[in-house]
């Protein structure tokens, strides 16, 4: 830390004797595109070091996570908790009548506060010394970029310029809004319907659900959320049917349709659902890369367009990087910043092994309840281990609900080698899962088994002492 401090000191003189002097810099050690969560990861870290830096950004500072990503989604995801909430607090004695909610006001509060946090990320590239370019980049050569009508060159490159919402090209598309525009409504929509199985899809619906709005799912297949554990699977499905929400499967859309009532959405097997005054498509994101020129700087893509690294962040070009969603691994915010920072550590700190290792990566899905997991799902561990898999599972009340009729059960799950039952997955759906499961991620990452669990004493009453009491 002090070697770190001591590179912050001079990386900041440095930037203080290039803003005074009269020559515009155009050359610098290190170049990033991207100005998100793995791109400023990087980017400062680098500079910690004493790299000369520059980031090119087009958007606000911050990326998808802070935009249009996972702290407006959160924020939103508070609004409807609340909402749920509400329905028990007069079981504690509480005498509360709720006058209905004004999206407007919510919007206006996030905005401002996703604002705040836009300055926060330029003051922090300020005082790291940190230049900052506003405008799209673009490969010139495998050392040169463009931004703007200006060229900057630089030793390394690294590529962070994350992924974009898909928009299927079916007739009447347009109809449709994305992600994004979910960030943009104005007001709540009555009728909604989202398209798509996967973490924005759900999470949305349960937005508009608890706010308020008619909401409808519609997947291709036969649930949502299918590369997860079927018990959380299972269970969240439950959930939604309870909450009201609405799940349509086996629907392939063909077509959006306005009408005098809203917007229909046909099928190809003629199905029709709605009308919806929204939709909005969640079918998956692609990597942002067509304004990049890559082929340029000879950097080669998969099929998908995806930017593929090795085990390094390297891509195809030896002295070019490439990290976080537009590489098509693992799209979380976490997972850029861990890839980045390890990367620069790598590269400007002479840590010669450092690098993420993609897997045993916790995530949360912050559905009604939240849900968490860590580890192989049930599936993956039996078409590794074969029979040499043990199951614990526990499905409860939690005690919040010891005096509302309406219950959320929480429900938990720990996946086992049978030899020495170390844990291969850790699972678990009910409220507090967002909380929770951080430190037990730790634990799965170290190698924990269940003696280690059940050696350990519960923190009582909790619903997480749960998982160090199965049987």
């Amino acid at each position: 830390m002090e070697y770190a401090a001591g590179c912050y000191h001079k990386a900041v003189w440095r930037r203080l004797k290039q803003v005074k002097g009269s020559a515009v810099t155009t050359h610098y050690e290190l170049l990033v595109i991207g100005g998100g969560s793995g791109g400023l990861a990087h980017a400062q870290r680098a500079a910690e070091y004493g790299v000369n830096t520059v980031v090119a950004e087009a958007g606000p500072l911050g990326g998808t996570c802070v935009n249009v990503g996972c702290v407006p989604k959160k924020l939103m995801w508070y609004s409807a908790h609340y909402a749920h909430q509400i329905h028990h607090v007069a079981d504690y004695g509480f005498d509360v009548s709720v006058n209905g909610h004004d999206w407007s006001v919510l919007k206006k509060s996030r905005d401002a506060y996703i604002l705040r946090l836009n300055g926060i990320y330029e003051n922090n590239l300020d005082k790291r010394g940190v230049t900052h370019l506003e405008g799209h980049a673009s490969f010139v050569d495998a050392h040169t970029v463009a931004v703007g009508d200006k060229q900057y060159t630089a030793d390394r490159i690294v590529i962070a310029t994350g992924g974009y919402p898909i928009v299927p090209r079916i007739p009447g598309a347009e109809l449709g809004i994305t992600s994004d525009g979910f960030f943009e409504l104005e007001e709540r929509p009555q009728r909604v319907a989202l398209v798509g199985s996967g973490y924005i899809a759900v999470e949305l619906a349960g937005v508009f659900n608890g706010l308020g709005s008619d909401t409808t799912v519609l997947v291709r297949k036969e649930g949502v959320l299918r590369s997860f554990d079927g018990m959380l699977r299972e269970e969240l499905e439950l959930a939604m049917q309870e909450s009201g929400i609405r799940l349509e499967t086996g629907v392939y859309p063909s077509e959006l349709r306005k009408t005098d009532d809203g917007i229909v959405i046909k099928g190809e097997d003629n199905r029709e659902f709605g009308a919806y005054d929204a939709v909005v498509l969640a079918i998956g994101r692609a990597p942002n890369v067509e304004s990049l020129n890559l082929e340029a700087a000879g950097i080669e893509q998969d099929g998908y367009g995806f930017v593929p690294t090795n085990e390094w962040q390297k891509t195809n070009v030896d002295h070019i990087f490439a990290l976080g969603d537009v590489t098509g691994r693992d799209a979380l915010t976490p997972v850029a910043i861990a890839a980045g920072r390890r990367l620069a550590d790598r590269l400007y700190n002479d840590m010669t092994d450092r690098r993420l290792e993609y897997h045993t990566i916790p995530t949360v899905i912050f559905t009604h309840p939240p849900m968490g997991t860590v580890g192989l799902t049930e599936d993956e561990a039996r078409a590794q281990y074969g029979d040499d898999v043990k199951i614990y599972e526990s499905r409860f009340n939690p005690m919040r609900y010891a005096f509302s009729e309406e219950k959320a059960p929480a429900r938990m799950k720990l996946i086992v080698t049978s030899d020495d039952e170390k844990i291969l997955g850790c699972h678990v759906i009910g409220d507090g899962a967002d909380e929770m499961l951080q430190g037990f991620a730790v634990a799965v990452r170290m190698g924990a088994t269940k003696s280690d669990f059940d050696d350990t004493v519960a923190i009582h009453p909790t619903s997480a002492e749960e998982f160090v009491t199965m049987r």
